[in-house]
Order: structure tokens, then C-alpha cells, then sequence
């Protein structure tokens, strides 16, 4: 019969461990209920431990949401291939995995919870934030948007959280067509700002060039007309 003997971890082992144990009860707890001694007990070691790596409470959270702000952030990455509205449904599809995967923590971190108010945290949601801007704007072969642009791409993105909020709270409306609502709703937004502005015209015209008959833009095409006959 052998014994187990529990391996010494390295520093960044140990914090790397740490993050990803806050991040798993994050996804089931509001951060501000989780407990420095829960996180210690799931990692397997104690409390005195847990801030020998972590200065403070603030810090490992801070810690965990910029593991997580990273992850979210790489879900607005997608090729350039195909069609502008396949694009953004395939963004949307990932973007609501990692809110279904993450729940209660994507509520507190928009919401408010232990470690939001402070400047880095705030710095982290800014940054997925400019992340996702910086993306769209890539798609739709933008360097020097004008201001309507900037405006349609930012509340869109806002939109986009505020809906997720809602949706987890009860989650009463079928995820699948939330996803192709917010795809709906950024070319919604872009007719409107067509409507005003003869660049948002050129662009909406773009947008709208490859779109396959079977397309989302094509979908709320369809959409609209039935609405009027």
C-alpha cells in the first residue's frame, strides 16, 4: 500500500490554482458570497495560505475577474470569413456561452460586487469593452469611424450586457433567439443611423452586400416586411 504525497506547488502554480478555484465558485456564487475559507478549502490548503499569495480578499478577486475579463475578451476574436451578420451571430453564441458559464460572476462584476468600484476592475470592463470595439470596427474595415459609428458599435455593445443581465435573471427568454435578436438589433441600430447620415448609408450598404439569403440581416429583412403586408 503507498501513500500519496501532495506536491509542493511553485508560487505562480499555486496563484494560477488559486484563480481558477475562485473563478469555479464564481460561476455558482455571487463573488461577494463567496469566502476567503471556502476558496482555501476547495484549493486544500488554509486561510494563512491563501494570503501568503494574495495580499488581500480585493486582490485575488481582482485576480479572478482579469482571468475571466481575458476570456471574454477573446470571445468577440473571429475570422474575417464569410458574412457580417454570420459573424457577429457566431461573436453572440460565445459571448452567451462564457455568461451562461460564468452567471452569478458576470452579474456581480456588472452589477456590482466586492471588487467593482475599484480602478482596476473598472479598467477591466473598459478593456473588454474597447476589445469588442476594436474588433467590430476591424470587421467592418473601419480605422477612423465617424461619430455615429462610434455611437451604434458602443450602445450596441451595452445592449449586449444589458440583455445578458436580463436573460439571467430567470432566463425567460430562449438563449438561441436572444443571440440573433442582438445581431437583429446591430443592424437595426446602423439603418437607423443610415437614415441620418450619408457614411452610415455606405456602410449599412456594405454590411448588406454579401449577406446570404439565408443570413441573419436577411432573416430580420424578412421579419419586417411580414410585419407590413
Amino acid at each position: 500500500m503507498t501513500t500519496g504525497v501532495r506536491r509542493r506547488m511553485g508560487v505562480e502554480e499555486r496563484r494560477e490554482q488559486l484563480i481558477g478555484v475562485a473563478l469555479e465558485l464564481f460561476a455558482r456564487r455571487s463573488p461577494d458570497e463567496v469566502s476567503i475559507d471556502e476558496i482555501a478549502s476547495a484549493a486544500g490548503i488554509s486561510r494563512p495560505l491563501v494570503y501568503h499569495y494574495f495580499p488581500g480578499k480585493l486582490s485575488l478577486y481582482e485576480a479572478a475577474l482579469k482571468r475571466a475579463a481575458e476570456d471574454l475578451a477573446s470571445r468577440f476574436e473571429e475570422p474575417h470569413e464569410g458574412s457580417l451578420g454570420g459573424r457577429l451571430l457566431r461573436v453572440m453564441r460565445r459571448f452567451f456561452d462564457f455568461v451562461d458559464e460564468h452567471g452569478p460572476g458576470f452579474s456581480a462584476l456588472m452589477r456590482g460586487g466586492p471588487a467593482v468600484g475599484s480602478s482596476a476592475t473598472n479598467a477591466l470592463i473598459d478593456s473588454v469593452r474597447q476589445v469588442a470595439y476594436q474588433q467590430i470596427l476591424s470587421h467592418l474595415r473601419v480605422t477612423d469611424p465617424p461619430a455615429r459609428l462610434e455611437l451604434l458599435i458602443r450602445s450596441w455593445i451595452s445592449l449586449a450586457e444589458s440583455t445578458a443581465l436580463i436573460w439571467l435573471d430567470g432566463r425567460r427568454i430562449p438563449r438561441a433567439e436572444l443571440e440573433s435578436q442582438l445581431v437583429h438589433d446591430f443592424a437595426a441600430l446602423a439603418a437607423v443611423g443610415a437614415a441620418y447620415d450619408e457614411e452610415m448609408t455606405a456602410l449599412l450598404r456594405h454590411m448588406l452586400k454579401d449577406e446570404p439569403h439565408d443570413g441573419p440581416f436577411t432573416d430580420l429583412a424578412t421579419r419586417l416586411i411580414s410585419l407590413a403586408s
